[in-house]
C-alpha cells in the first residue's frame, strides 16, 4: 500500500508558516490578528485532513462493496 507523504509535508509546511506569522504578529503587538492567522491555518489543515479521510472512506467502501 502506497502512502502519499506529500500531504504530511503540506501540513508541516502550513504549520511552520503559521507559527512564523503568529510569532511575528505577536511580537508586533497584534495578538488578535495573530490568533486569527492561527485559526485560519488550523481551518486549512482541517480541510486537508477531512479531504484525506473522505478519500480513505471511499477506498474502504470500494473494497467492501466490490
Amino acid at each position: 500500500m502506497f502512502i502519499d507523504a506529500s500531504i504530511l509535508f503540506q501540513i508541516a509546511g502550513i504549520g511552520i508558516i503559521v507559527a512564523l506569522i503568529h510569532t511575528i504578529l505577536k511580537q508586533m503587538g497584534k495578538e488578535e490578528i495573530a490568533q486569527f492567522a492561527t485559526l485560519i491555518g488550523f481551518i486549512i489543515v482541517l480541510i486537508i485532513v477531512i479531504n484525506g479521510l473522505s478519500d480513505l472512506f471511499q477506498q474502504i467502501k470500494s473494497v467492501f462493496l466490490f
